[in-house]
């Protein structure tokens, strides 16, 4: 099977991204098909990533000159420590602007790999290689580039657009099932906010998609591209309408750095989280129609996606979780701003509530045990 091409185009760059099977192995067919051209190269690798995958992509660049970082990628490391360690190892090799950086891993692997290249000499080529279904649909897509502070999640960053994306299927073949739910999850989100035929599609293949059955998985990577490069494509810089990518993101970046970015909760798990919760709190304004809200909750139940928020937080912790919902990068007053859902494939953005009332709607949520 031919890889998939989608072309991303942006004010500031544009780009193709490639979705296949075992494509990794032509890594420098790709680099030179897309004039991409260097005299080094430095590998930011997930550690978690197979040695045979690695050596299948290092294999393909043996005729040029490359240097790796392997990178522990977890949350508490997404911090500039580490952004500093990769411009360190440039720094010492004379890399020019002219050189190459790829990241090797999922979201967190290319949040601080995409950082450092956007800081290194104001800029350097940029090679997204997404490995987990998350980062294949959503963050090795659109630019943006950032690390957590003890503040909050995503507070310092840059918009950086990569060259090119290559989005291989085999990656995601040694990946425990908790991942690729996570990455369910993202592309759940996608058909919710933008395109309720393929939010049908996801309802009746859904099962295929998990046990990452071709062509299902191909395709529903390459529909959720779709939607967010019809997304970044209009609104590059979050001006407005690509608010709508962060449905669920508000209440999951502040479930996450309630618990410390611990490992009973990660990122995908607390988006999946979030968007069920700002589901509630839509119904609860009554925003959403009750039937659109049953027929979602219904298909978050039929998979066995994160659902219950009482599962991982009591009363106790709802002033932990408001205090990072008001430091959300999204607000721009003193009261917290919400992406809701209308229906299913319309989203209403600019939705600014005062703490009390989204306490009163978490207390509540955290009484009531049912959904």
């Amino acid at each position: 099977m031919k890889p998939i091409r989608l072309k991303i185009k942006t004010k500031s760059e544009n780009y193709p991204v490639f979705i296949g099977s075992d494509i990794i192995k032509n890594l420098d067919k790709f680099l030179n098909k897309n004039s991409i051209k260097y005299n080094k190269c430095l590998l930011v690798i997930d550690k978690n990533i197979p040695n045979k995958m690695i050596l299948k992509l290092t294999g393909s660049l043996k005729k040029k000159k490359f240097f790796k970082f392997i990178f522990v990628a977890n949350e508490k490391n997404k911090n500039l420590k580490y952004v500093n360690k990769i411009l360190q190892i440039m720094l010492d090799e004379n890399f020019s602007r002219l050189d190459c950086l790829i990241t090797v891993g999922g979201g967190i692997t290319g949040d601080v790999g995409g950082f450092a290249a956007s800081l290194f000499k104001r800029g350097l080529t940029l090679v997204n290689i997404p490995t987990t279904l998350l980062s294949q649909v959503d963050s090795s897509i659109g630019g943006k580039t950032g690390v957590n502070t003890k503040e909050g999640k995503n507070l310092i960053g840059t918009f950086y657009q990569p060259k090119l994306v290559i989005s291989d299927v085999e990656f995601l073949k040694s990946l425990p099932k908790r991942e690729i739910i996570c990455g369910y999850g993202e592309i759940f989100k996608h058909s919710l906010i933008l395109n309720k035929i393929f939010y049908k599609y996801l309802k009746n293949n859904s099962i295929n998609i998990l046990d990452l059955k071709s062509p299902y998985i191909e395709k529903a990577i390459f529909e959720s591209c779709k939607i967010k490069k019809t997304v970044v494509e209009k609104d590059e810089k979050e001006k407005g309408l690509r608010k709508i990518l962060n449905f669920g993101h508000t209440f999951a970046h502040a479930f996450e750095a309630s618990l410390g970015y611990s490992k009973k909760l990660n990122h995908g798990e607390a988006v999946i989280l979030g968007i069920v919760t700002a589901l509630k709190f839509s119904l609860n304004i009554k925003l959403i129609k009750l039937n659109d809200y049953r027929t979602i909750i219904n298909h978050v139940l039929k998979i066995k996606l994160p659902s219950n928020i009482n599962n991982f937080f009591t009363y106790k912790d709802i002033n932990k979780i408001l205090t990072f919902m008001s430091k959300d990068k999204k607000n721009y007053s003193k009261k917290i701003n919400l992406i809701l859902l209308k229906k299913i494939g319309s989203t209403v953005i600019n939705n600014n509530y005062d703490s009390f009332k989204i306490k009163n709607f978490l207390t509540k949520e955290l009484i009531n045990k049912n959904l």
